[in-house]
């Protein structure tokens, strides 16, 4: 006969672990912030003021950059220069007085003309200076038609013309009329006769030797101060398609009997070059922002290790209630990449109202790079990521009894 049979009740099962949401988590992220917010803000301020030097260099940068292009553009890149070179024999030899002539000849040319140095001439506001404090200033004769080819204009008085181009009248550099403090309808000492100043120019920034020197008439230099006729620089515009084609042929062209001794350039390939120097100053700044943003994410680790130290109670009352290491990780690196990304945030805005001062200041275009924006945010999330992750690491492994006892 069998015994009384006994049923085991089956035990109850432990409660699940809740998972934290994102909304959850991002509020639990966040409470460390706001309870002490002092210090979240002096952690944060080394990722902003790294985010705001990248922000503010890239931002300044391509305003400046969109200014130089929209110069060279207007000012047209199909001026080419020529001007006596060396030789094989390193000697220089001048040019022929017929190579303005003989440019003209190329298909593709649209203008050319010249200027020619008058040597030893020497200009003054008066008679009474010294003939050696001439200051830089040169005396150039010049063809009429230079102001049209180079696209320059007066910006007091006018031009030379056909009738004072053969009389002792000159014209003046911006340079070179503030160098002498004159004015038109005055009058210039240069090399022992007094010219009248009938005009002073704006800035020619593809010509720059113009804005210091002093211009007269062709026929003026060659009666009066001794100019041998030979032209020292011949200024050529080329078809915009054909400025390579004109540039290999000029040489031989302006001097067929010595064209080696020719040199051929482009003015606007100085403003093209500025352009690269800005870039790469800019590049220089970019990485002193990118030290200070590195010193900014060593601030977050420091302060979320001093967190993790001083809310060691928390964490132990949050694991012994059900929360898992995860969690508890998530935790703390939420609030690091929240700390950082408000520093990044902050830092784009210093950025942007620093390019925007800067660029109305200069009459420049306001023009922000959407990477300089979209980097600075991503590096401020990154950095708090990588700077939170030991310290959200460090919480996590707490055991639940030493963290509530504080041992």
């Amino acid at each position: 006969m069998s015994g009384p049979t006994t049923t085991t009740k089956p035990l109850p099962s432990l409660p699940r672990t809740a998972r934290l949401r994102a909304t959850d988590l991002i509020g639990v992220g966040l409470l460390g912030l706001r309870g002490r917010p002092l210090r979240a803000v002096l952690s944060g301020l080394g990722i902003a003021i790294g985010v705001a030097a990248m922000v503010a260099v890239l931002g300044i940068g391509a305003a400046s950059q969109a200014q130089l292009l929209a110069k060279i553009a207007s000012l047209g890149t199909n001026l080419l220069t020529v001007e006596p070179g060396q030789n094989l024999l390193g000697k220089q030899t001048p040019l022929p007085d017929g190579a303005v002539e003989m440019v003209k000849r190329i298909g593709p040319v649209l203008s050319a003309t010249a200027t020619g140095t008058v040597p030893d001439a020497t200009v003054r506001r008066t008679d009474k200076i010294d003939p050696r404090e001439s200051q830089g200033i040169q005396v150039d004769a010049v063809r009429l038609d230079l102001l049209a080819t180079l696209g320059g204009r007066p910006a007091a008085g006018t031009w030379l013309n056909q009738a004072t181009a053969r009389y002792p009248a000159v014209v003046l550099g911006s340079t070179a009329a503030q160098l002498l403090g004159t004015e038109p309808g005055r009058r210039v000492f240069i090399s022992g006769q007094w010219f009248t100043v009938v005009g002073i120019l704006e800035p020619l920034e593809l010509a720059p030797e113009i804005n210091t020197a002093a211009l007269v008439g062709w026929d003026v230099a060659t009666g009066r101060l001794g100019f041998d006729g030979h032209p020292t620089r011949v200024y050529t515009r080329a078809v915009d398609e054909s400025v390579e084609a004109v540039r290999e042929v000029l040489a031989r062209t302006a001097n067929p009997q010595d064209p080696d001794g020719v040199k051929v350039s482009r003015p606007s390939d100085a403003l093209t070059a500025q352009l690269a120097a800005k870039n790469t100053f800019g590049s220089l700044l970019i990485g002193l922002g990118a030290v200070s943003l590195l010193v900014g994410g060593v601030g977050v680790a420091n302060t979320m290790i001093i967190s993790v130290l001083e809310r060691r109670q928390e964490i132990g009352l949050r694991r012994a209630l059900g929360a898992r290491r995860r969690q508890i990780l998530l935790q703390f690196l939420t609030e690091a990449v929240a700390l950082s990304l408000l520093g990044g945030l902050a830092g784009v805005a210093i950025g942007l109202a620093v390019v925007a001062f800067y660029a109305t200041y200069q009459g420049w275009p306001i023009v922000v790079p959407a990477t300089a924006i979209g980097g600075g945010v991503t590096a401020s999330v990154v950095i708090g990521a990588v700077a939170g992750l030991y310290p959200a690491m460090r919480a996590g492994r707490l055991p639940p009894t030493e963290a509530l006892t504080g041992g």
